[in-house]
């Protein structure tokens, strides 16, 4: 095995761009084309795939870093065979080849682009799809104009969506969109007919001439029209509160991936004011606008829109002694906000009940030599897993997603449940595949396995998504009940508390029983209380005599 460098491979013209995610951890273990980090420019987010299959070593950039071609990212200790000075060079000279190959398409598209010599008038274009730097049929995920739009040359027209990256298709020329030949959904690749648009000519055939005029007028529009990127550290101040609403067809000029911040947030960009070059909308921009929405809300400002919340008005907490203010982790600040969504769109219910875990826990005891030579702990976790997954399978109402946009129930053939793990960082949640198909030896091993990354921070984004079910257990901390959020789009989630020792009534005298408290949370819109008893119901036949788990 060798370490060697991962660099920054060819940005499809891009000169600097900014690091936005970075995906991996030193330790991981990677496979070739694997992503390592996602960077984006003004055109588009891509992700940076490993050269090699191997173990990362080290990690060199982060977050807000700008990188360009061959800038090191991080060190890879190559596996197998992927070693040595050959592999080396085989990298560089595919990235020669692609450079090659990419040069003569450019210079297609700059003749392409560059107003063919007239003497005044219009023409009509058939815009086609340019190169898509070697991906084929994906997907457009947004129409950035409409018919009738008036476009620059560069401005967005149609965003499509790869597996590794988001790209914006540009116009080639400035005219008048006349008709938009694809819609949302449809698969494009390269030559393929995008739109029609008229196309006016400026006459002479010097490219500055036809580029050139429209560019004070974008720039009179922006707050510092000098086209210099701005520094990450002057974010802009909001503008939600005092910009006027936008006219029919207003132009939007952002990237892919403030757009899609702008669908995470169901804010309407077309509302919000850029600070960025020539107007641009930056993700800052995005979150300065809703902002400044929720202020207006919380002070009332909701009232004449019909949406917000009555905000809690915090007082000047110095008043009352030595306060201390620090910002909130990405995670903290995530959770946060994935919790208020959830307990603000669910109607929440909670179903209480208690098993008894008596003989189950006498059978896992019993088995502390067999995990010793498993080198696994058998704990209570994977009978839970297991009882869960048998119950998800015979009641499948709870197995379910809701989609209230189509007002349709998505019904899911897979069963998939996440843990959730209290870390030192906040909340995760790992998700177990497949718990139907596992046994319980695996099922510790993998649970186990999942909570050490999460506490460990190596947790990758796929294991992390998916989940059909969750659950949640403060059974080590204590308590005898408590109401979990379901985390949404699941229907449902698990709540374990701390088992206890009480009398239970056999029939004709009271016997010492360990008790297992539970709390099933669901989404009433999904389940009704009939099948949420019926739920928890099953759960303590199954825990109350694990042999049911083999049936």
């Amino acid at each position: 095995m060798s370490e060697q460098e991962i660099k920054v491979p060819d940005l499809g013209g891009a000169d600097e761009v900014e690091v936005i995610e970075v995906i991996v951890s030193a330790g991981d273990s990677v496979e070739m084309e694997d992503p390592i980090l996602t960077v984006e420019s003004d055109k588009a987010s891509v992700e940076l795939p490993a050269p090699v299959a191997g173990k990362i070593t080290k990690v060199t950039v982060k977050v807000g870093d700008k990188v360009k071609e061959g800038d090191v990212v991080g060190m890879i200790e190559a596996s197998g065979e992927s070693g040595g000075s050959d592999d080396q060079e085989e990298p560089q000279q595919e990235e020669k080849e692609e450079q090659s190959d990419e040069t003569p398409e450019a210079e297609a598209e700059e003749k392409q682009s560059a107003p063919k010599k007239k003497s005044g008038g219009s023409r009509k274009e058939t815009v086609k799809v340019p190169s898509l730097d070697g991906f084929d049929n994906v997907p457009v995920i947004e129409i950035n104009v409409s018919e009738g739009d008036t476009v620059e040359v560069e401005d967005g027209l149609v965003t499509v969506e790869s597996d590794k990256a988001t790209l914006e298709v540009p116009s080639p020329y400035a005219g008048k969109i006349e008709k938009i030949l694809v819609k949302e959904g449809d698969k494009l690749s390269e030559g393929d007919d995008l739109l029609e648009m008229t196309v006016e000519d400026e006459g002479g055939d010097e490219e500055e001439e036809a580029s050139s005029e429209p560019a004070p007028k974008k720039e009179s529009k922006s707050e510092g029209g000098s086209g210099a990127k701005p520094e990450k550290s002057e974010a802009p101040q909001p503008q939600g509160s005092t910009y006027e609403p936008p006219s029919p067809g207003t132009k939007v000029h952002a990237g892919p991936a403030v757009r899609k911040l702008a669908r995470e947030l169901g804010a309407d960009l077309t509302r919000v004011k850029g600070s960025g070059p020539k107007g641009r909308i930056l993700k800052d921009d995005v979150h300065a606008y809703v902002k400044s929405q929720l202020q207006q809300a919380q002070q009332g400002g909701g009232v004449a829109t019909g949406s917000g919340i009555p905000g809690v008005k915090l007082p000047d907490f110095s008043q009352f002694g030595e306060v201390e203010r620090e910002s909130m982790s990405r995670m903290m600040s995530a959770t946060a906000t994935n919790m208020q969504r959830s307990w603000l769109n669910v109607p929440h219910v909670t179903q209480f009940d208690e098993a008894d875990i008596t003989e189950m826990e006498s059978f896992r005891k019993a088995q502390k030599t067999a995990g010793e030579k498993k080198g696994v702990k058998m704990t209570p976790l994977p009978f839970l897993l297991k009882a869960c997954a048998a119950a998800l399978a015979e009641l499948p109402q709870f197995n379910v997603s809701l989609d209230m946009e189509r007002k349709e129930v998505v019904r899911k053939k897979y069963i998939h449940i996440g843990i959730a793990v209290d870390t030192p960082n906040g909340l995760m949640v790992p998700v177990i595949r497949d718990v139907d198909q596992k046994g319980l030896w695996e099922l510790a091993a993998e649970s186990a396995e999942l909570a050490q990354k999460a506490r460990d921070k190596q947790l990758k984004p796929a294991e992390m998504q998916g989940a059909c079910f969750t659950i949640t257990s403060l059974g080590g901390i204590g308590g005898t009940a408590f109401t979990p959020i379901v985390n949404t789009p699941e229907v449902a989630i698990l709540g374990v508390s701390k088992a206890a020792m009480k009398p239970v009534w056999d029939g004709s005298d009271f016997q010492p029983r360990l008790m297992l408290p539970l709390s099933l949370s669901y989404d009433h819109r999904a389940v009704n209380g009939a099948d949420a008893a019926r739920f928890t119901n099953l759960l303590t036949q199954l825990l109350g005599d694990i042999r049911t788990l083999l049936l």
